[in-house]
């Protein structure tokens, strides 16, 4: 079928402005983490009008000064949260063009856009993001005490960073033209398991992302002195551990689906459900380091940073299928179309 080569090029010319936003909203992310205040800094903050009330001595007999200038109007915030706003509707904004980078792909092509590297890592990336936004949406519903939403909100320089750097490998190492997928890839199965495994791995990125989190926070709460700029404005351990749990959590069921949608999709192909080929042993070596992740975080010998460690392997894991696994090794499964 003919391609579209003005919708494709419009694709391309989104992709890269999305790439432009995110790195700004990035910017914006850390700018707030850097320069925002410590949970500890806000309760020394607010406790300060009440000892200017008794004179500093806390002594009842004292006599009370009035605050002066040091009272914050509601309606004037501090321009570190105001960067995080800002860095909020930056990343909305980016996901937005994101997707329409997406959706001209695949009206250039006429097809689902995820038929090769560049546009299955530009996927996941828009799932990760998606998924991000999503705990953002949430947590700002929910009165969090061992959370501020400014300090949540300076965990998305650090879930935008590997974004951006997959979305640069994308779209040059790994770019490919607009055109038809090939003969083996054109099934409704694409449909099926493909975007199965695009949620999936985008949703368990944002997840490895958190469990790194949270080995650098606990590591400044067991040594205050190490890492003090970063672990202390992180959220609180039990946050990120939470967040990188819930998200294992609810997107493991669509993991082992495209797992098995694959198995099926193999059998109608390749007339078996499974070869051990590098891409589904890699995957299936995924799916049991997440297991026993699982396993782990439910035995209360296996809690907190070593259940952690055993999430990043496996974020490592997908990181490799999706890049050494499709690049380097040639298999059954070798449509990265570099």
């Amino acid at each position: 079928m003919p391609v579209n080569q003005v919708l494709s090029t419009y694709s391309d010319m989104a992709f890269a402005t999305s790439v432009a936003i995110y790195i700004l909203a990035m910017l914006l992310y850390f700018g707030e983490f850097a320069y925002g205040r410590t949970r500890a800094e806000v309760r020394e903050r607010t406790a300060e009008p009440a000892m200017a009330g008794t004179g500093g001595t806390g002594s009842v007999d004292a006599p009370q000064q009035p605050v002066v200038g040091r009272i914050e109007t509601p309606s004037k915030r501090p321009w570190p949260e105001r960067l995080g706003g800002m860095a909020v509707s930056t990343t909305v904004l980016g996901a937005l063009v994101h997707a329409a980078s997406l959706l001209l792909r695949g009206l250039a092509v006429e097809r689902v856009p995820w038929g090769n590297m560049y546009e299955f890592g530009s996927a996941i990336c828009l799932a990760a993001v998606l998924a991000w936004l999503v705990v953002l949406l949430r947590q700002s519903r929910a009165v969090r005490r061992d959370a501020t939403p400014a300090q949540l909100r300076g965990l998305g320089g650090f879930v935008l960073l590997p974004m951006v750097l997959l979305l640069f490998l994308s779209g040059t190492v790994l770019y490919a033209e607009a055109a038809p997928l090939q003969p083996a890839l054109q099934s409704y199965w694409i449909w099926i398991h493909v975007s199965a495994a695009v949620v999936s791995s985008g949703v368990l990125l944002f997840a490895g992302v958190a469990s790194l989190m949270f080995v650098l926070r606990v590591r400044h709460e067991n040594n205050p002195l190490k890492l003090a700029r970063l672990g202390g404005r992180l959220p609180a351990s039990q946050v990120l551990d939470r967040l990188a749990y819930r998200a294992t959590v609810v997107i493991m069921p669509v993991w082992t689906f495209a797992i098995i949608a694959g198995a099926i999709w193999a059998e109608a192909a390749w007339g078996r459900f499974w070869g051990w080929d590098p891409k589904e042993t890699t995957a299936l070596v995924a799916w049991i380091i997440y297991a026993a992740y699982l396993h782990a975080r439910a035995t209360s010998g296996w809690r907190g940073v070593r259940a952690a460690w055993i999430n990043i392997l496996g974020l490592v894991a997908m990181l490799f299928n999706l890049f050494f696994i499709n690049i380097v090794i040639t298999g059954l499964h070798s449509y990265a179309g570099l």
